[in-house]
């Protein structure tokens, strides 16, 4: 049976026949769009740059900028270690010079940047993050920090250890950021999620982005506990949300469950993802309020499970009942917003 994903040298990559399975009309086709979480890159049997990231854009719907979110794409192969994500910053600076040509026609791709910068080094990031402002021509808006941990060893962790959050160097680093007027954009699971809390409390002038919908873990020993799981991940997101200097980036969930029945020779529709989305993306509008959510396509990574067409149906879905300025902010102006642009 045709699934949602293809193995090539051992990495599952999308497999662009299948997403174009199901085509939609595009929900209001003239609605402003910032897709604020996207990347580009080249993976084992796998490349996703400027023309097939075009090819989506140009897919139907009103997307006029973008913000590019680090993926580790282009490091300098040479030099200092703390250097070498200036690469990407390079890399990315060359693709938003393209989209200003206007030879790629009116949209604003890549017209922000979120990079990488290692917090551990504490207060000597500041001339780091000053190279990358100067080679970005600005476009630089701050970094991401992946800190994604839990106990149970059936969780694929993104880094060695708890708690980084606490760590007094990376909280000075932070600070730096909030000096400078920087973003701080956070990829963290929902246990976690007290801790960005208290980072907020601890550098009110910091702007911070919750990446995700906030990553409610559904697998290993959480699998059957959703109830729990949700009741966890809502107390957790409430917390972050009366903090005034955050904000939560709405996308990269789950649609359809191991095992549930559901026959996978077609993606998933807009109704069905809205449908799956509804009760996490709902919880975070009404803690957040729509001046600090905005929705992501995560692309290419949601291309596993479906379109680009398809997953901005799905948010059109879910926003369906908001007002036009509602829908101005979480489709366009809370993300301009967050990262300054």
């Amino acid at each position: 049976m045709p699934t949602a994903k293809k193995k090539i040298m051992g990495q599952s990559v999308p497999d662009d026949e299948w997403v174009e399975r199901v085509k939609e009309d595009i929900i209001e086709p003239e609605l402003p769009i910032i897709d604020a979480h996207h990347h580009l890159w080249i993976r084992p049997g796998h490349h996703y740059l400027v023309p097939e990231f075009l090819q989506d854009l140009q897919s139907g719907h009103n997307v006029v900028g973008t913000i590019y979110a680090e993926c580790h794409s282009m490091y300098r192969r040479d030099g200092p270690e703390e250097w070498r994500s200036l690469g990407e910053t390079e890399f990315v600076t060359g693709c938003a010079a393209m989209a200003d040509s206007g030879s790629f026609g009116d949209i604003a791709f890549c017209r922000g940047f979120i990079g990488n910068v290692d917090l551990m080094r504490g207060r000597a990031c500041r001339e780091i993050f000053e190279r990358h402002l100067a080679v970005s021509g600005g476009r630089f808006k701050g970094i991401r920090l992946t800190t994604a941990w839990d106990a149970d060893e059936r969780i694929q962790n993104q880094v060695p250890h708890a708690h980084l959050l606490r760590n007094p160097s990376v909280r000075d680093g932070a600070g730096v950021m909030a000096e400078m007027g920087l973003t701080l954009d956070l990829w963290v699971y929902h246990p976690q999620l007290p801790e960005i809390a208290e980072l907020a409390d601890a550098l009110p002038e910091l702007t911070i982005v919750v990446n995700h919908t906030g990553v409610p873990i559904l697998g290993g020993s959480y699998r059957q506990q959703h109830d729990k799981v949700f009741a966890d991940w809502q107390e957790g997101i409430r917390a972050v949300a009366a903090r005034p200097n955050t904000y939560m980036k709405l996308g990269a969930m789950p649609i359809r469950a191991h095992g549930d029945g559901v026959d996978r020779s077609l993606p998933p529709t807009s109704r069905e993802t809205a449908a799956a989305w509804q009760p996490w993306m709902e919880s975070c509008i009404e803690a957040f309020g729509v001046q600090r959510c905005f929705f992501e396509s995560n692309f290419p990574v949601q291309k596993l499970f479906a379109s680009y067409h398809v997953t901005w149906n799905a948010f059109k879905r879910l926003a369906a009942g908001a007002s036009a300025d509602e829908k101005g902010w979480l489709f366009h102006d809370a993300a301009l917003a967050a990262y300054r642009v």
